[in-house]
């Protein structure tokens, strides 16, 4: 550590970062004061009231259709910020946010969630079913109190079922969701969809896990970990994709090197094979212990989330994490 960035963290001007500051840096319990107040605070100042200001009287963004297609100000993509940003999940607004996608894009055949509507059965279209956009929808329900609705349970089981982790296959699977969502699992699985998907899991509380749950996160961890993280695992000299080595907030489907262990040290993991990752996350400290945000969707969102270039609260939040959990 080049400097230590936490009281910056701690200043009321960002009530999320303060608060998920105060409870994963500090470890200060939900009944502390200064948790409560920020906690608070999160539904008052900045990000969160301001999105929740655009929502309509349905609970959505943009229009109905499309939820997932209006990149990134549709209903999708709002729940998934209001999820990171600790939105209250008792508050009206939200809980109508998270019905609204559970009725428009769960496909009611197999749990899983679509891109598009289906005018005929209500639900998502059977055939807009994807990964990554499941993941997503998982992940930001379990995080907005939804960990115990049915609905919940029959999208995790979908991700149990159908997620797939392939690196390098010589037989393509066949069936359905496969032969539809061909970008996403072919003879490697989409990392995209691996990630989130293994984003969702790692939020279940551990003695709620499944053993089906528990398998999928096994078989999913050693993928990404057979991978170095972000290399390529045929050729560890190799870097995936340039773009996973900037670091993001928020990522929305898009994943990178700090998401990834976040996922994986979260879930307890501490293998030698992340150590690359780690350095990576490291190097990019600057002198006053603060790390920048390297790759934004500014100007697409509903309303900016810092600056690009700038020094990040929400990465240097996650980049502590992520080395507080590694190194403990």
């Amino acid at each position: 550590m080049k400097a230590d960035p936490t009281n910056w963290l701690l200043e009321k001007s960002n009530p999320s970062v303060q608060y998920f500051a105060l409870t994963e840096l500090l470890q200060k319990p939900e009944t502390d004061p200064d948790v409560i107040t920020a906690k608070n605070e999160i539904m008052h100042i900045g990000t969160v009231p301001k999105i929740l200001s655009k929502q309509s009287d349905q609970g959505r963004w943009e229009t109905p259709d499309r939820f997932y297609t209006a990149k990134y100000k549709g209903t999708v993509w709002q729940l998934i910020v209001l999820a990171a940003l600790g939105a209250n999940k008792d508050n009206e607004q939200v809980k109508k946010a998270c019905e609204f996608i559970l009725e428009n894009s769960q496909d009611h055949e197999s749990g899983g969630f679509s891109i598009w509507r289906s005018a005929k059965t209500g639900g998502g279209r059977h055939s807009g079913v994807i990964p990554c956009l499941t993941g997503n929808m998982v992940w930001s329900l379990i995080k907005l109190g939804f960990f115990e609705d049915p609905r919940v349970e029959r999208a995790i089981n979908w991700i149990t079922r159908y997620q797939r982790f392939d690196d390098g296959i010589d037989h393509v699977p066949k069936g359905w969701p496969y032969d539809k969502a061909t970008s996403c699992f072919s003879n490697h699985s989409c990392h995209m969809g691996a990630a989130k998907a293994l984003k969702a899991l790692a939020v279940i509380p551990a003695q709620k896990r499944s053993a089906e749950v528990k398998s999928t996160i096994e078989v999913g961890a050693e993928y990404f970990l057979l991978h170095h993280i972000h290399k390529r695992s045929h050729d560890l000299n190799r870097v995936s994709k340039p773009g996973w080595l900037k670091f993001s907030f928020p990522l929305m489907y898009q994943t990178d090197a700090l998401e990834l262990l976040d996922i994986l040290t979260l879930l307890g993991y501490r293998d030698e094979r992340m150590q690359e990752a780690i350095d990576l996350v490291v190097s990019k400290q600057n002198d006053s212990g603060q790390w920048l945000l390297e790759g934004t969707f500014n100007g697409r969102f509903q309303t900016n989330i810092e600056q690009k270039g700038k020094p990040s609260k929400w990465i240097t939040l996650n980049a502590l994490k992520v080395l507080k959990r590694f190194y403990s």
